[in-house]
């Protein structure tokens, strides 16, 4: 049997070196040293375009490797290659590397007490969506791929992009600013593999979908303009903070009874909004800021359509006006349904088939989808809950509470490799 195990490993391409059992066991032996480098990170976050310390910390450490390391991509991002051993394609894996402003409040050794200033305001500083874990299961990955070199069918290319969250208002960045910088063209990458922990799902298991997995994400800023009065004279202004809350309320039947979401889903949230400076005073201007998160481009369309007429209208109904402004940020993330049908068996091989599961469409977005855009990709879907916490009871991304089981790491690190090796295989020159 162990010759015929033999034979069929290197039938497909892979040495029995590089068994799935020993990719397992490389796996269990870096787990210890993926965490150290998680805890590290998570301790000093930085935010978007400003990941300067993150980026130096991730290129010694790719260099420590022995790999051709760039530096400064798309401002902050840093790029690896590793060529195998043997001729095939070129495999992408991407890691985001950004923190969000967001003052942390785990009790953790290692938590963040990072400050900095955002918007003209101090902000902390914290790991709050997982990118920390990103970062760490591909260096994880990119060490046991190193130690397969000479085994490997083709090139390996560790992206670790900056600003995943959006880079500041009025720079650019992110997955968008890597790909103008001619990154696929520059690597040849062929395919692309990334991923996402999760804290509401359990350690040890695998989501992803066939097509678009996660939302197109826009964002939409509506100044209403009025005019001033005192606040005890309303009827000698126009109070553009009573219009401004009709437009919110009518921006939500958008969404209730003008969208088919049987069709898919969408959301409209105002997050921000801003006027006046004294309980006294109506001001003249009210700005509202928020998010519009949609699955299918032709109701992206109308969605961005009846946004700006019912806020328009319902200004002019109150007497004052309002301007639309809608800043597309990413695209939907689409998993190609070529490439995930072909890949499935790697996350099977990976997780075991009955921890890997199909689920609904995410209305989170992300900008692996330019990525995606550029060449086939499969994004997906990371375990790091621990199976003593209820799914309703797990602590949400971006908030102050947000904690991960570094336990679920590990299968990251495998995930990435397994998939890396099998499409060489598969796909071999």
């Amino acid at each position: 049997m162990k010759h015929i195990t033999t034979l069929l490993l290197l039938l497909i391409g892979l040495s029995p070196l590089w068994s799935q059992t020993n990719i397992a066991e490389a796996a269990d032996d870096i787990e210890s040293q993926v965490i150290e480098w998680r805890r590290d990170f998570h301790q000093y976050p930085e935010l978007s375009n400003r990941e300067f310390e993150t980026a130096k910390k991730i290129a010694k450490i790719l260099k420590s490797m022995g790999l051709k390391v760039d530096e400064g991509i798309a401002k902050t991002g840093v790029v690896a290659v590793l060529k195998g051993g043997k001729p095939g394609p070129t495999v992408g894996l991407r890691a985001d590397i950004d923190g969000l402003p967001v003052i942390e409040a785990v009790d953790l050794p290692f938590a963040s007490k990072e400050k900095t200033n955002y918007l003209g305001n101090e902000v902390g500083v914290m790991h709050a969506c997982g990118h920390d874990t990103h970062v760490s299961m591909l260096l994880g990955a990119a060490k046991i791929l190193v130690d397969m070199k000479n085994e490997l069918q083709g090139t390996v290319v560790f992206v670790f992009q900056p600003a995943e969250e959006g880079a500041p208002p009025g720079e650019e960045g992110g997955a968008k600013l890597m790909i103008k910088e001619g990154i696929i063209d520059k690597y040849g990458i062929d395919v692309f593999f990334g991923q996402h922990i999760s804290s509401i799902t359990e350690v040890g298991h695998i989501n992803y979908r066939v097509g678009g997995l996660m939302a197109a994400s826009d964002r939409f800023v509506i100044k209403v303009k009025g005019k001033q009065a005192h606040g005890s004279r309303p009827w000698s202004g126009v109070d553009p903070i009573v219009t401004s809350a009709q437009i919110i309320m009518g921006l939500q039947t958008i969404i209730s009874r003008q969208t088919e979401l049987t069709k898919d889903a969408a959301v409209i949230t105002v997050g921000m909004i801003n006027g006046g400076v004294r309980n006294n005073i109506i001001p003249s201007e009210v700005e509202m800021i928020g998010t519009i998160r949609t699955l299918d481009k032709d109701m992206q369309a109308m969605i961005h359509e009846k946004i700006k007429h019912t806020a328009e209208h319902i200004a002019i109904a109150q007497g004052a006006t309002a301007e639309v402004e809608i800043q597309p940020y990413c695209p939907v993330t689409f998993n190609s349904p070529e490439l995930t049908r072909e890949m499935i068996s790697s996350l099977y091989t990976a997780a075991g088939e009955e921890n890997v599961h199909v689920v609904p469409a995410v209305t989170g977005g992300e900008d692996f989808a330019f990525f995606a855009n550029e060449v086939p990709s499969l994004y997906y879907f990371v375990g790091g809950r621990s199976s003593d916490i209820k799914p309703e009871n797990a602590t949400s991304h971006h908030s102050p509470t947000f904690e991960i089981d570094e336990s679920g790491m590990k299968l990251g690190v495998k995930s990435l490799v397994q998939l890396t090796v099998d499409y060489m295989s598969k796909n071999a020159k």
